[in-house]
């Protein structure tokens, strides 16, 4: 049957496509997620401090070790399977679960305890094996991808090679887990990227899901079922 532009089936798609176009159109998520019951929880909750800084080492972590003013004791070093590491002079040194803090007390302590006067030691995770991120929905390339230094979530997804051309940048989930719970956190890319929102870093085992603009899913669908009647509509 060939469409007229005045014919109530015409009419009555156009008026779809628009309901279906508002109905996408909102960027503020909701509190909760009515059909599955998500409560988000309140970003305030997040903890902004680079994870690195406390984050507690593991096996095959690589970390690097500067003692100033002692060259020959500096360098990186890999925790080996068992959770220690081997340094001139103090031989193995267990440190799987110490931060990079407790870990400079550590090695400032047994130098200085025998070899050197008021050591001053540093401490950086230059990467961590054990870490990593998730991220799915509509990005251009889903995974999980390994966490290399303190991140955020805006360059978590550009490893996922960044936003597809239907993600919505105001539906954006990070789960984590805390203990035994499972959070679940709004973000809103835009806000974030114009300075209104903290941009949060990850933690090991994050999930980020970015969400579909419904206005741009419908509009696109529609408008490609609606392509071989364009020519009637001239």
């Amino acid at each position: 049957m060939i469409m007229m532009k005045t014919s109530p089936y015409y009419l009555a798609s156009l008026l779809l496509i628009s309901v279906l176009a508002l109905q996408g159109c909102s960027s503020t998520a909701p509190a909760s997620d009515a059909t599955t019951g998500v409560k988000f929880s309140d970003n305030k909750e997040l903890d902004y401090t680079p994870p690195n800084q406390a984050y507690k080492i593991g096996p095959s972590d690589l970390i690097t070790i500067k003692v100033f003013q002692a060259d020959e004791l500096s360098g990186e070093l890999r925790v080996d399977p068992q959770g220690n590491i081997s340094m001139p002079l103090i031989g193995t040194i267990p440190v799987m679960g110490l931060n990079q803090f407790q870990l400079e007390k550590k090695l400032a302590a047994q130098l200085g305890a025998k070899y050197l006067q008021d050591p001053q030691v540093t401490v950086t995770v230059k990467e961590a094996a054990m870490q990593r991120v998730t991220v799915e929905g509509e990005v251009n390339k889903a995974g999980m991808f390994p966490i290399q230094g303190d991140i955020s979530v805006l360059q978590a997804v550009a490893l996922a090679g960044g936003l597809s051309n239907l993600a919505d940048p105001a539906k954006i989930a990070l789960f984590r887990k805390q203990g035994n719970d499972m959070k679940v956190y709004n973000l809103n890319l835009d806000q974030i990227r114009a300075g209104q929102m903290r941009d949060p870093y990850i933690r090991n085992d994050d999930r980020i899901i970015i969400g579909r603009s419904g206005s741009r899913y419908w509009l696109r669908e529609v408008g490609t079922l609606f392509t071989p009647y364009r020519f009637f509509t001239q």
